[in-house]
């Protein structure tokens, strides 16, 4: 029986050469079901020079200007939150293969991925919405990519001391967080480095923010959540007169006197779940959370 064409951009990891049997096997099924393939050009070349495969027939992503009905993400969350900066507010959903070691967002085993795949030509899936927030410095976008899925972090340098980060909601004075650093996160990524800082857990779908200060000079300090609709502004004091702003990991300098804006960003990401596949099941498999060693 015939399969209707669907077109797959695959985005990856350039560091998993020992797991090469993943693409392979996911290019084996694409091809079955005569798939369009186009590929990511840094990990093409990766797979082309180093992993030694031939790809006759696959298209080369060469820019951001690209058409997919998926994009597939090859590698750990680190890959699915590169490959979601590169989709942006293109609605194309993503599928995550975990080759890395947690798989929290990319949470596809590859000895699933020929279920996986029929499932897609089945329509056989469901697709949540995941909310981004995005970063303006001095009213302008910060970089080229502003948005993160995760978090945005407020960081002092590698060789500075701890910053003074004063905050305000929608306006009105908040508090002034004497720390390391500040992290806000989405729902999406408050397993993520806001978790590790003693962040709260928060469900997807929640529309709340939370934030998170990292190490700080304070016995009352405790992480806040607020609406999604908020409007959070900073501003940052550091006896460098430099700080870092990094978004979901991928970190830029910024000079003191800079204000900091932090708001809900002005598309979501769609990301594809297998039916049966809850929320809570991942973070009891994932994350042991509830686990009982007394049992």
């Amino acid at each position: 029986m015939p399969h209707r064409t669907l077109k797959f951009a695959i985005f990856g990891n350039t560091y998993q050469a020992k797991k090469s049997a993943s693409i392979q096997k996911l290019l084996s099924h694409l091809d079955e079901y005569r798939a369009v393939i186009a590929v990511d050009q840094p990990y093409h070349e990766f797979l082309c020079h180093t992993l030694r495969l031939s790809l006759p027939h696959v298209e080369v992503i060469a820019d951001d200007h690209f058409e997919a009905d998926f994009a597939i993400s090859m590698g750990g969350d680190g890959t699915f939150l590169k490959t979601a900066a590169r989709v942006g507010a293109k609605p194309i959903p993503i599928l995550g293969v975990n080759i890395g070691r947690l798989g929290f967002l990319a949470d596809v085993n590859p000895c699933d991925l020929a279920t996986t795949i029929h499932s897609l030509y089945k329509d056989d899936y469901a697709v949540e919405e995941r909310e981004l927030i995005m970063v303006k410095a001095d009213g302008a976008p910060f970089t080229r990519y502003s948005c993160a899925l995760n978090d945005i972090a407020i960081l002092k340098r590698d060789d500075a001391s701890m910053i003074s980060i004063q905050a305000s909601v929608d306006g009105h004075y908040l508090t002034t967080f004497q720390a390391d650093g500040l992290v806000v996160s989405t729902p999406t990524g408050s397993t993520a480095y806001s978790l590790s800082n003693g962040g709260p857990i928060i469900v997807p779908g929640t529309k709340v923010l939370s934030m998170t200060a990292v190490a700080p000079h304070s016995l009352n300090v405790r992480p806040i959540v607020i609406p999604d609709s908020s409007e959070i502004t900073f501003s940052v004091e550091s006896r460098s007169n430099h700080f870092l702003i990094a978004l979901d990991g991928r970190s830029e300098k910024c000079a003191t006197g800079t204000t900091i804006t932090i708001s809900k960003a002005p598309y979501t990401v769609s990301v594809v779940k297998r039916y049966g596949q809850t929320y809570f099941q991942t973070l009891r498999d994932k994350m042991m959370w509830g686990a009982d060693r007394r049992e």
